[in-house]
C-alpha cells in the first residue's frame, strides 16, 4: 500500500463524509440562524428552544434524504471492496 493510495482513501473518506453530513448540518445551522434571529426580535432567551426544532428537521431531512444517503455509502464501500481486491 503506498503512501499516494492512503492519501486517496482518506480523500475520498472525507469527500463521502462532506456529502453525507453537509445537507444535515447546513439545514441544522439555518434552522438555528432563523431561531436565533426569531429569539433576538422578540427577547426570548430560552436557551433549549432551538434544540427540538433542530432536530425535528434533522430528523425529517434524514429520512427525506435516506435514499441518497443511502446509495453514497453503498458507493462508498464498493469502492473500498474492489481496492481490497486489486491489492
Amino acid at each position: 500500500m503506498t503512501e499516494q493510495l492512503v492519501m486517496q482513501i482518506v480523500r475520498d473518506a472525507f469527500y463521502y463524509i462532506l456529502l453525507i453530513v453537509g445537507p444535515l448540518l447546513l439545514a441544522s445551522l439555518i434552522v438555528g440562524l432563523l431561531i436565533s434571529i426569531f429569539q433576538a426580535a422578540t427577547s426570548i432567551s430560552e436557551q433549549t428552544l432551538t434544540f427540538v426544532p433542530k432536530l425535528i428537521v434533522v430528523l425529517l431531512l434524514v429520512v427525506l434524504l435516506l435514499p441518497y444517503l443511502i446509495t453514497t455509502l453503498k458507493t462508498f464501500t464498493i469502492q473500498m471492496f474492489t481496492m481490497i481486491q486489486t491489492m
